[in-house]
């Protein structure tokens, strides 16, 4: 028993210095590492939140995706994008990096796409100059670098989004393919600037639905169906010195028997001298009527009241309507839609316009060939009063929108582009555009 004691205490006297050795030692210092602050650049921030999760690696379709990003970027020259072919090679580069597999070379190819899809995203986003939206909701929605990677992320196929957001509807997506055919068969040349405006104007148009387009450039109005052309028929828009300013918006309601309140130069111009010459005599025959104001409660004013000699020197100003019936500018229906610039779509008894070429005769507003034809697809029923009484609204089955623009180019089925005249010379000057929603409200014709 004692030599068991002994022998423990003989072990427990050598372990006892080594013990007290590895207390002696110095104990390292923790590593100190410094927190990851995030990136002010907004898309690296947009991974710092997401913990530096792929997108464009993370699958065999995003990497589909990504390997197809290039070529959009190189075609993107033609839509307005114009370094796209230098933001395409840092992209392609970026990716052949990655594939070393080292984790800063990865996160840098998520980066250089991510970026390059965001500028793209936000070209065929922004909306067009000048153009008036009557409702904010059709507007062009979704061009903050996080809402876009984030929809781009939640995409059941990356691929396919892509494809998608760079063709946002027919009309577009045919004017930049043909565009950039053209460009492909002529190596060298730059995009036509004529072009460019031109799919500025076309990518707010909708992808599919039912919607009514007037293109002022061709004096066309064509009614959309599940995003293809259903009827058309030709109309008559601004004139060069009024353009028809370009408007998306809704029609809610019809209005059968307006009334059409005179545009104030046409008052000066025209009933102004002729009331202040032939009186009662002149303004009963043709419906004229002087109203108190512009409220809906306005009271009718006796012409002989009415300093004439002021009105037609463009002194006073007054408001003058015209009641319905077969003399009325509005003929016998007309469909508003909100916007800014007073422009609504109308009947009008004046059927010889239609039989011009060139048909921008009107002082903003848009005449209609077959009003009771737009009336019956708006209403899916015939278009009938519901009594003669004036100014009567009848709601519509459901809203349409309505998408007032101007496109000088023209596909063709040979897959070239044909330009027509740029009577109002908006093409390259989105400045002009701007400017044609800056005019006074054009009530009338």
């Amino acid at each position: 028993m004692k030599k068991l004691i002994l022998a423990a205490t003989l072990l427990s006297a050598v372990a006892t210095p080594g013990v007290a050795d590895a207390k002696k030692r110095p104990v390292p210092a923790p590593v100190f590492v410094a927190p990851r602050i995030a990136p002010s650049d907004p898309i690296e921030a947009f991974y710092f939140h997401r913990s530096d999760a792929p997108i464009w690696l993370r699958s065999p379709d995003s990497k589909a995706a990504l390997n197809a990003l290039p070529a959009m970027l190189r075609r993107a020259q033609v839509e307005g994008l114009t370094n796209g072919p230098q933001i395409a090679a840092a992209v392609e580069a970026a990716t052949l990096r990655a594939a070393s597999g080292n984790p800063a070379d990865v996160l840098a190819a998520e980066y250089a796409a991510s970026k390059a899809w965001v500028a793209y995203v936000q070209m065929v986003k922004k909306a067009p100059a000048g153009m008036l939206f009557g409702y904010p909701h059709l507007a062009p929605q979704g061009g903050r670098p996080d809402q876009i990677l984030l929809t781009a992320g939640a995409a059941p196929s990356l691929l396919q989004h892509l494809q998608r957001t760079a063709s946002p509807n027919a009309v577009y997506a045919q004017l930049r393919d043909a565009a950039w055919s053209g460009m492909q068969a002529a190596p060298g040349t730059g995009p036509d600037p004529r072009l460019v405006s031109n799919l500025e104007r076309a990518r707010v148009l909708p992808s599919g639905g039912r919607y009514i387009l007037v293109d002022a450039a061709s004096a066309r109005l064509t009614m959309f169906e599940n995003g293809q052309p259903v009827d058309s028929m030709k109309v008559v828009v601004g004139k060069q010195e009024s353009p028809t300013p370009m408007i998306a918006s809704m029609i809610y309601y019809a209005t059968f028997n307006p009334y059409w309140n005179v545009p104030g130069n046409l008052i000066v111009k025209n009933i102004g001298p002729k009331a202040l010459k032939g009186g009662e005599s002149y303004l009963k025959p043709q419906g004229f009527q002087v109203m108190s104001d512009w409220s809906d409660n306005a009271q009718v004013v006796p012409s002989s009241e009415v300093d004439w000699a002021s009105v037609a020197s463009g002194q006073k100003q007054i408001r003058v309507r015209q009641l319905p019936g077969s003399t009325n500018s509005m003929g016998k229906m007309k469909f508003n839609f909100r916007n800014s610039e007073d422009i609504y779509l109308h009947d009008t008894p004046q059927k010889e316009y239609f039989q011009k070429t060139q048909r921008t005769l009107s002082n903003g507003c848009i005449r209609l060939e077959d009003a009771k034809r737009l009336g019956r697809w708006l209403m899916q029923a015939e278009p009938v009063p519901p009594s003669p009484e004036p100014e009567l609204h009848v709601k519509l089955p459901q809203g349409v929108p309505v998408y007032v623009t101007y496109l000088t180019a023209q596909p063709g089925a040979d897959g070239k582009i044909t330009y027509l005249s740029d009577l109002y010379g908006w093409d390259g000057r989105p400045d002009r555009q701007v400017a044609a929603t800056a005019a006074v409200a054009r009530p009338g014709i």
